[in-house]
């Protein structure tokens, strides 16, 4: 009898279900849906019992049943045959994630492919899939499928962890001066007061103005109470700027394609250079409206990533220096406030930038500036699939397309704006790929970010990695007018604001400043740009509320873009009066209508283009058309190939008297429009050289009517800035107070 229930019992418990098991464990019986009659299952005849049966049979099956297995000692025996079954099912789950892993080696570098499905931290910032039309996607908050092709390093997670890594005496020393006047020590300890931050409320800003040589006129502002400037010393040295080793060694190789050129100076940096890092070194806010990608572009790019490096390479140092003293120290020696040396996540820098090209750019450059000349090359992880998602081939590109300088220098290599990428930073390796909350360094596109941020109402959102931002970098602002400048906005709103979720920080070693909200008084913000605009004017002056103060470069042009068209052309600028800027967009639409149109209107002025920089006042005018219905034709970024095809034959032959052009379809595709015989800029070109660039084209089909081209151009006391960079800073002063329609004449010699 022992031996038949022993067997009765194994088999019993063979035929339930990890579900069930649990249930049996956990309340001594199994669950009523899943009772069972009778443990014989081959007698069929006690489930169809016949009218002559009494229920002796069935009372007495009912008792022996709890004899042959009792629900006691079906726990006893589950126990540990349930905990061996879900240590086996856990070791099926690792082996099959080990599996999934993919591992590459590149020429002796650690190059490593992991697809993560189970971290739901990292699941939020992966990297998402390339997005071959930059139009975007759900990002990495999306489906599962989608989810399951992102990627992020996990591998890596404890080589490049703050909290268990300390500090290597070879690798981690700080520069050979005291290290009080380090700029980076003494932005970060410096303690401010509750009276000082509700003073930045009411206070109105304090402004100096001073010239240094390469810079031209800076403005310092600041809105506390003390405002500090200084010049440029004429030598410096690069131990005087408190570099974190190996940048000292480091810097000059790589900084050696643009000295080469100039004259022998022990100066390891250009003028430009010195005179920007000096305002980067003093944790200024800066905003440089002259960066090109012809002129100066590289140049830029290579001292910013310098500044970065030296900053994280400055932080890390610390929270490592200070693993290796609570190390050392007794349990319960020192004070707490001498460790606190980080912010509430990890993420420290923000570099944004139009294209993956850009970012390519950067991540070279931090590899160059950690390796230098060194025989020992640094270990950067997964660099080959960076590569391949962010490089680009040659071959893609037409041969035979021919743009300007200027368009092929802005769109060279990988131009998908969709994407993002954590950067981790640990004394000589590098980590790519790192989810956003162990990293370091964050390279991201507007609408890479737009797209994990998220909007009000959005379930499934995650701004918290952009709290503890001590550095954020904007490059090439002036590109985001022509993509979206919302997702920029939308990107300021959300910095430095407090995390809703821990992170698994320790609070004891977070600054005091950050824990009071305070970040955005100690955050530095760089601003790179090509133009003087009034919406990234706006950012800087709005976003930008460093305790160190802000520099803004305002030179002013002398000539004006108009110096560069080269066709025989009378330039008739309109003048029309607004009262108030929320009313220009409506009175310029007002103006157009009711005087410039009706001259237009008569077969004569046939031929005619009209430019439109923005977007919704192209739709008004092309709703306005259609309802009135005008002979038009229109070309947009939005339109097909064959739509601009066609609407460039239909303008080119007369059939269509009127075309609607946006400017951002020229800045993408700077196509010569044909046939153009009068032009109307509803208003001043974004990019200066673009009124330059369509007047020109007036050249493209010359067949003797240069005696009847005409330019009229629409503007108000608004348009300013655009006014100043096409005509140049004097004539645009005499205009804006004349009130009088002003009539230029350019003869196109030169």
């Amino acid at each position: 009898m022992g031996k038949r229930g022993s067997r009765s019992q194994s088999q019993l418990l063979n035929t339930l279900t990890k579900k069930q098991k649990k249930h049996l464990r956990d309340f001594g019986e199994e669950h009523p849906f899943y009772d069972r009659v009778s443990g014989k299952e081959a007698k069929p005849q006690i489930y169809q019992p016949s009218e002559s049966s009494d229920t002796s049979g069935s009372e007495s099956e009912a008792e022996s049943e709890p004899e042959q297995v009792s629900g006691y000692h079906r726990l006893l025996a589950t126990l540990k045959n349930v905990s061996e079954e879900e240590e086996e099912e856990e070791e099926v789950e690792e082996d099959s994630a080990v599996d999934e892993a993919e591992m590459d080696d590149d020429d002796g570098e650690s190059d490593v492919t992991v697809e993560e499905e189970t971290a739901p931290e990292s699941a939020e910032v992966q990297e998402s899939p390339p997005d071959p039309q930059g139009k975007g996607g759900d990002g990495p908050l999306g489906t599962s499928q989608e989810s399951s092709e992102e990627f992020t390093d996990a591998k890596h997670e404890s080589l490049f962890s703050l909290e268990t890594n300390f500090l290597e005496e070879e690798s981690g020393g700080t520069c050979s001066l005291n290290a009080s006047q380090d700029p980076f020590l003494q932005h970060v300890n410096k303690e401010l007061k509750e009276k000082e931050i509700q003073a930045v409320a009411t206070n109105s800003k304090t402004t100096h103005q001073l010239k240094w040589p390469i810079l031209g006129q800076l403005v310092f502002s600041s809105k506390f109470q003390k405002l500090e400037t200084f010049k440029p010393s004429k030598d410096i040295d690069l131990k005087s700027l408190h570099l974190q080793k190996p940048l000292e060694s480091t810097w000059t190789k790589t900084n050696s394609q643009f000295l080469s050129g100039s004259p022998k100076s022990s100066s390891p940096f250009t003028p430009l250079q010195k005179e920007l890092f000096l305002i980067m070194n003093s944790y200024r806010d800066l905003f440089y409206p002259e960066r090109t990608a012809l002129k100066n572009g590289e140049e830029i790019r290579h001292v910013y990533c310098l500044h970065v490096i030296n900053h994280v390479l400055k932080a890390n140092a610390q929270v490592l220096g200070n693993n290796s003293r609570r190390r050392s120290q007794k349990l319960g020696v020192g004070d707490d406030d001498d460790f606190r040396d980080q912010g509430l996540t990890r993420p420290k820098v923000l570099i944004v930038v139009p294209f993956r090209e850009a970012a390519l750019r950067v991540v070279q450059l931090f590899i160059s500036l950690l390796e230098g000349d060194s025989k020992k090359k640094i270990i950067v992880s997964n660099k080959k699939r960076f590569k391949g998602e962010y490089g680009s081939d040659p071959e893609e590109r037409p041969p035979n397309l021919k743009r300007p300088e200027d368009y092929e220098a802005v769109f060279v290599g990988n131009i998908d704006d969709h994407f993002r990428i954590g950067v981790a930073i640990l004394q000589r390796s590098i980590r790519l790929y790192a989810p956003f909350y162990s990293s370091d360094i964050l390279i991201a596109s507007p609408l890479g970010l737009r797209t994990i941020i998220g909007g009000e109402g959005e379930k499934k959102r995650d701004f918290d990695f952009l709290s503890s931002i001590e550095l954020l970098i904007i490059d090439q602002a002036d590109i985001y007018l022509m993509q979206n400048w919302e997702h920029v906005l939308h990107l300021m709103n959300h910095m430095n604001l407090l995390p809703l979720d821990s992170h698994g920080v320790d609070f004891s070693r977070v600054r005091m400043w950050s824990l009071n909200n305070w970040s955005k008084y100690y955050r530095q913000t760089l601003l790179f740009g090509a133009l003087q605009d009034a919406q990234i004017n706006s950012v800087f002056n709005k976003y930008c509320v460093n305790l160190q103060g802000q520099v803004a470069v305002r030179n002013v042009p002398m000539t004006g873009s108009i110096s560069h068209v080269l066709v025989q052309l009378p330039h008739v600028f309109q003048r029309m009066e607004a009262e108030n800027l929320a009313s220009v967009i409506d009175d310029r639409f007002n103006f157009l209508v009711n005087k410039i149109l009706p001259q237009y209107r008569d077969a004569v002025m046939s031929h005619t283009l009209i430019y439109v920089p923005s977007y919704f006042d192209f739709v008004r005018l092309r709703n306005y058309f259609k309802k009135e219905e005008l002979n038009f034709t229109h070309i947009c970024e939005y339109t097909p190939k064959s739509g601009v095809s066609r609407a460039r034959h239909f303008f080119l032959q007369g059939e269509k008297q009127f075309l609607l052009l946006t400017e951002r379809f020229h800045f993408y595709k700077r196509y010569t429009i044909k046939g153009i015989r009068n032009l109307i800029f509803y208003e001043l070109p974004t990019y200066p050289h673009f009124y330059s660039e369509v007047c020109n084209m007036l050249r493209a089909t010359s067949r003797g009517e240069e005696a009847t081209w005409t330019c009229t151009v629409l503007y108000s006391k608004y348009d300013a800035q655009r006014l100043a960079a096409v005509v140049g800073v004097e004539r645009a002063a005499q205009m804006l107070q004349s009130h009088k329609n002003v009539h230029l004449f350019i003869t196109g010699e030169r």
